[in-house]
């Protein structure tokens, strides 16, 4: 611990996992003070294990630090013991490397990965002592920005954030910290607004106090509108043309305690292409883009050689599109297999499975795998635009069950558009024909089958964002009917709390007016509304009470194809045009192919971001 460390050791003897706040890890970073440097915060508003896992993150810690110009430090939400004892002390939220004040740094940003973790945004900044309103602060005060899925509808935290970053920032936070430095080093010119003029020309930046927001007399947005001449109309997002020439993070912190992700993370390409109509990544982080083999493995022996980490996990979107997949885990597995290093495969779609995958990850380690069928029926997987069928599934399952494996996790969703009870049915019947597979194959009973059931939420950007999602009370009538039928013992089933759905699903496709029930809500005492066991509806709907906001108008109510939406100023390069003909082509449950392996679809982000589609796949 280090002598400027302001949390003793009597409060870490207090809390639970004292290792969240001690700092000081593997591969940490530190550099010297300097007064030009740029001290930017990289913080993620969960705890310490959810943050240490994130990829990106991890790439943009080591993009900063390779900057002369810039130190870039780390801080994560307190658990709830550790708050606790930082108000009694007074002790302000610090970094994990130097122990700075956040307060003193001249920049803090906030990956949103979900809607859930905005109470903790707004908790974290206090326990700063930042301002929360983005309106009260100057330059005194660090800047806040935000990234990741959530700002491509940024509408609901604009009253909190200085600006947000939309698309992939290896690129455009170098461009971020380069403006700030050479702001710093002039003496501040026109104070925060003329750091902020300067970034709402960078490609990607969105400056909401530059934007005014008009309403129909409905509630409905009329239009988003911008107020000077920096500020653009559409803000493009950032897309890295050649992901084998940035940076990548092979020399990632190695934490003192076990996180989610403890393991390599390989990201093998970016991009997807299948187009489920309910998937906003698959939007959002088109078009694909492959990393070559040589570039991976590089990857991978630089990682191991740092962290002493014998697993490697496959991330991408759709891990098993890969088009060198089957080359890379034999290389992978038969260069590293005597230092006992394994690869492990996440969710797989079930038409991409094959039984020489699953014989070569067994050479090593075997577990429990994955697969996400959507939905019961093969009519709503058309409807979603899945593309694959219960055939598919069973010669995956059996693969599976033959190369040793016998425990299976399915993941589905409850509340998709046009479902029925008999969908919900067979979701149970699909789980029941996995288990009676096993039995069929080893002449016993032996599999364990775990199925694992989210409420849908419609998501800006995709073919679903006008769909009215369903009530709390219809989707917890589907959860109890799901549970009435699933009777088998091998079978076991979990579920989401529909209401946390229900809020997800305001403030997803939520507007300004939001800002006011957020702040609300965390002064009564939101915050780690992503666990169940902090979650508390009760002063969520009292705070849209308060303020006279209705929930269902965001959440329930399906919208008109000609709405102006809330996040129509932000892009992902994908047209509305396109996503209005996926939603017709979903209540037609019409099949729209992948554009890597049929002809183009016209979605627009080819030429939006004037990417080239030549070279996307390697074999």
């Amino acid at each position: 611990m280090s002598s400027l460390d302001p949390v003793s050791p009597g409060i870490l003897s207090r809390v639970m996992k004292p290792a969240r706040y001690t700092g000081h890890e593997w591969n940490s970073v530190s550099k010297a003070p300097d007064e030009y440097v740029v001290n930017f915060v990289l913080a993620m508003p969960d705890v310490y294990e959810v943050g240490m896992s994130n990829l990106g993150l991890k790439i943009l810690y080591e993009v900063l630090n390779n900057r002369p110009d810039t130190f870039a430090e780390r801080v994560y939400a307190p658990w709830v013991d550790m708050e606790a004892e930082m108000r009694t002390a007074g002790i302000k939220l610090h970094t994990l490397e130097s122990k700075r004040p956040v307060d003193q740094c001249d920049i803090i940003g906030f990956s949103l990965q979900y809607e859930l973790s905005y109470s903790n945004v707004l908790n974290m900044l206090d326990l700063a002592g930042i301002r929360l309103l983005a309106a009260e602060r100057d330059e005194s005060q660090p800047l806040v920005v935000c990234g990741g899925p959530c700002a491509f509808n940024a509408e609901p935290m604009t009253d909190f954030v200085d600006f947000f970053i939309l698309g992939e920032a290896e690129e455009v936070i170098a461009e971020v910290a380069a403006a700030i430095a050479e702001w710093k080093q002039a003496g501040r010119p026109g104070g925060k607004t003329g750091i902020l003029k300067r970034l709402a020309g960078l490609q990607g930046i969105y400056v909401p106090r530059f934007y005014e927001v008009d309403y129909q007399a409905d509630g409905a947005v009329e239009a988003i509108k911008p107020l000077i001449p920096e500020a653009k109309a559409v803000i493009v997002k950032r897309v890295i043309q050649e992901l084998d020439q940035i940076t990548f993070a092979t020399k990632p912190i190695v934490p003192f305690i076990e996180i989610v992700h403890d393991r390599i993370m390989l990201e093998l390409f970016r991009g997807c292409t299948r187009g489920c109509r309910f998937c906003q990544a698959g939007v959002i982080y088109r078009p694909v883009r492959e990393r070559k083999l040589e570039t991976l493995f590089n990857h991978v022996q630089q990682l191991i050689d740092n962290t002493g980490y014998n697993e490697i996990s496959l991330v991408s979107l759709s891990s098993a599109d890969y088009s060198c997949l089957s080359h890379l885990i034999t290389e992978l597995i038969e260069r590293f297999k005597e230092q006992g290093v394994s690869v492990s495969l996440p969710s797989l779609r079930i038409d991409s499975f094959s039984i020489d995958l699953a014989k070569q990850v067994q050479q090593v380690r075997k577990s429990g795998l994955t697969f996400a069928p959507e939905a019961g029926t093969q009519r709503l997987r058309d409807v979603i635009n899945k593309g694959v069928t219960e055939e598919n599934l069973t010669e995956a399952v059996s693969a599976a069950f033959k190369s040793g494996w016998s425990t299976i996790k399915l993941y589905f969703m409850i509340g998709l558009p046009t479902e029925t009870d008999e969908d919900i049915a067979g979701i149970a019947a699909l789980a029941q024909r996995v288990a009676d597979l096993y039995k069929q194959l080893k002449g016993r009973k032996g599999a364990k089958v775990t199925v694992s059931v989210s409420s849908f939420v419609p998501k800006p950007h995709t073919a679903f964002e006008w769909f009215g999602q369903n009530p709390v009370e219809e989707l917890e009538r589907k959860q109890k009917l799901l549970r009435s039928l699933i009777k088998d013992r091998s079978i076991s089933l979990s579920w989401h709390d529909a209401r946390t759905s229900f809020l997800e699903g305001v403030f997803a496709r939520g507007d300004r007016r939001l800002g006011k029930v957020l702040l609300r809500a965390w002064q009564n005492g939101a915050k780690f509304d992503g666990w169940s066991e902090h979650f508390n509806y009760a002063v969520w709907m009292e705070a849209f009470a308060a303020e006279g906001i209705d929930p269902v108008f965001y959440a329930n109510r399906e919208r008109v194809l000609q709405e102006y939406l809330p996040w129509e100023h932000l892009s992902a390069g994908v047209d509305k045009s396109f996503l209005a003909r996926e939603w017709q082509a979903a209540k037609d449950a019409a099949f729209t192919p992948d554009c890597r392996h049929e002809n183009c679809m016209a979605c627009g982000v080819c030429q939006e971001l004037e990417v080239n589609v030549v070279d996307w796949g390697q074999a």
